[in-house]
């Protein structure tokens, strides 16, 4: 199944920089894992906000939040998340051309 997270991100402001800076550095490594994994599929930044929009496979909400829940931000982050299905147009192309070209 294919799920669209928008994620805002809320460290507090006491939180040490040392500590934000170790945060942020295990937090890239654990999604490059995820995305090596196929979990994390896209990630995108959103203009003028800490936020991302991301695109997430898992077979069960279950495994959704344990990923998500993997994440050292995970208890700076609202999560909101949509479950996605296949549009017609994307059916109609693979149809008419193949495959769909990369991002």
């Amino acid at each position: 199944m294919l799920f669209a997270l928008k994620i805002q991100v809320s460290v507090p402001a006491d939180v040490p920089q040392a500590q934000k800076d170790d945060l942020r550095r295990r937090e890239n490594d654990r999604a490059i894992e995820l995305m090596a994994q196929g979990k994390l599929r896209r990630i995108f930044r959103v203009v003028g906000e800490v936020a991302n929009i991301s695109l997430w496979e898992a077979e069960t909400l279950e495994e959704l939040h344990a990923n998500v829940g993997s994440l050292p931000l995970y208890p700076y982050m609202q999560v909101h998340v949509t479950p996605l299905i296949e549009h017609p147009v994307t059916a109609a192309w693979k149809d008419q051309k193949g495959e769909l070209p990369p991002f």
